[in-house]
Formats: C-alpha cells, structure tokens, sequence
C-alpha cells in the first residue's frame, strides 16, 4: 500500500521513522507548505515524493492511505481535503478540535466508502491487548476504581498556548487518560466533574477530571502542560490491582494481589515505533472494506471529543474556530 504523510513536523518524522521499515507499506509521498522541507523531509526518510501544497500530492492517484499530522486545528480541514480526493485517512490525536467536526468527517468518509480513523496509539498497541486478557481473567476481581496521569513541561511549545491551534493540556495529553479510563470501564459514562488551572491565554494548563460509570465505578484522571509525572495507570479491583506503567506507552503492566505481593508481570512486545499498529490496523480495515478500525471505533472517538467538549464549556474555553 502507497502511504503518504500530510505534515512534516515532529510527529511526521515518527511515522515515516516507522513506515520505511514496513514490508507491506511504501512511504510513497510526503507534503508540507514549503516545498524545500519537503524535499529534505523525503531524502531523509527515502520518501518516493515530495510535494509543496497538500492539493497537489493529493492529486497524486497513486496514493492510497494519508496519516494527516498537522496541528489540531487543521485536522477537520486535510481530512475532508483527503476524503474529497478519495483517500483513506489515519489522523493523529486528537481527532478534531470537537465533536461536531468530527461527526461531520465520518459522516463524509461513509459517503465516499472511505476509511477514516484516529491514530491514538495506544488504542492499537498490543499491551493494550494484554490488559484486556488480564480483566477478563479475573485476576483483581471486579474492577472498582482507577486513577491515570499524564504530564509533560511542554507550555514552553508555542502551540500548547496558542488558542488558534486548539491548544491546551486536554486535547494534547488530556486525551490519553480519558481514553485509559474507557478501555477499562467502557463507555456508560454517567457523571463528570473537573476543574482545571489556564494560562495567561485562556487555554488549560492542567486539569482534573473525574468519570463516574453507570455502575458505580470511578476514573480520577490528571493531565498537564506544567509539568512531568510518573504516567501511571492504576486499576483497583476487589482482589487485587494493576499497575499500568505509562499511560501514554506502555513500559509494562504489574498485578499485585491484596497483600501487594507482585504475582504477574509483563513487558512490551518488541516494535518498530509503535506507530506500525495503527497502520497495520487502517490497512487490514481497507482490504476487508470496512470504514473503522475495531481499535477505535468511530463512536468512541465521538464520544472522548463529547467529553473533552463538555469539560471545556464547564472550563468556559472555545477557539476561535468554533
């Protein structure tokens, strides 16, 4: 399969990191605005093409797959730039700036019969799958609460401030504990509370937010642009509980019984990046003809930017765009 990259930022450089190691992928095409990043982007990673405008590559009938990884603000806008020239779309987190345009590229993407999917990393990766088989066998009983952070020093990054490009702790790293939280406890959501600290431009700094579920479990999540945290995910259960290390890229999973005696570990699977999951995924949903990856399925992504809508009218922060 043909792949192209939409961007050629940071997280660019991971994805084409990652696809020039893929058997059945080629890193067939990139795009930036400037065509001289282009170019350079492309010799660096050994990228077929390179072109200066995103309509121009675009229109390149050869490509079949665009990982869009453009600031969040733009996401909606090269999404159905791609779906309108009949490309299959993998787009970094967070999906789009809300709920609204995101139904609006789903509903475009069934149109077209295109697959359209958010590349929220740990959705796909394998120890996520672990963790499942951990729950499902019981070994900390029933599952009763759970706690999640995710913290980096990045309000020095101009973006995170930047209200124009959705900036903000939540829709960067906030993003992650919510989706932990509903790949342990679903999606029967029935309360949220938060609160959360701004910076000088009115977007958030750091946040605290609290899920309650429909059966009576409870998600405490934290996330910042403030500082670094230890990333942990931990799940409380009747018999036991699990330690997630590192929510955002999982360095393991340890089981302790209710005397915290450690009795299971697991380390992660070898990989390229990570990144070759959600690939893997998009390109096994296009060859089936589906227009979602299981992984993340498009009613989830709905509902984590339904979430993050409501916490930002609660925190009393639009963008300009909206």
């Amino acid at each position: 399969m043909k792949m192209a990259i939409l961007g050629a930022g940071n997280i660019a450089r991971k994805m084409a990191n990652t696809i020039t190691q893929m058997e059945d992928i080629e890193a067939y095409a990139v795009a930036s605005r400037d065509l001289e990043k282009a170019q350079a982007f492309a010799k660096k990673w050994g990228i077929s093409k390179a072109y200066g405008s995103y309509e121009e590559m675009l229109e390149d009938e050869d490509v079949e797959l665009v990982y869009v990884c453009t600031p969040h603000s733009f996401h909606y806008q090269h999404m159905m730039m791609c779906l309108e020239h009949r490309k299959h779309v993998l787009c970094e987190k967070p999906f789009t700036v809300n709920a609204d345009e995101a139904r609006k590229v789903f509903a475009f993407a069934k149109e077209k019969n295109l697959l359209a999917t958010e590349g929220l990393w740990t959705r796909y990766l394998p120890m996520r799958l672990v963790l499942d088989q951990i729950l499902e066998r019981r070994i900390i009983g029933d599952p009763k609460s759970l706690t999640a952070n995710l913290c980096y020093p990045i309000k020095g990054v101009p973006r995170m401030t930047d209200p124009a490009l959705a900036g903000g702790a939540l829709l960067d790293v906030g993003v992650y504990p919510i989706n932990f939280a509903m790949m342990v406890f679903g999606n029967k959501i029935e309360h949220i509370s938060s609160t959360c600290t701004k910076t000088e431009t009115g977007v958030d700094a750091a946040n605290s937010i609290t899920l309650t579920f429909k059966n009576g479990n409870m998600a405490i999540l934290h996330s910042s642009m403030l500082c670094n945290s230890d990333r942990r995910g931990m799940i409380f259960g009747t018999k036991g509980f699990i330690e997630f290390l590192n929510i955002n890229n999982c360095e393991g999973i340890n089981v302790y019984d209710l005397d915290y005696n450690l009795i299971e570990n697991y380390k992660p699977f070898k990989f390229i990046t990570g990144f070759e999951h959600e690939v893997e995924a998009s390109q096994k949903a296009i060859a089936e003809g589906k227009l979602e990856c299981k992984q993340m399925p498009h009613s989830e992504t709905i509902q984590v930017m339904e979430i993050m809508d409501g916490l930002r009218k609660e925190w009393g922060i639009t963008y300009p765009m909206e």
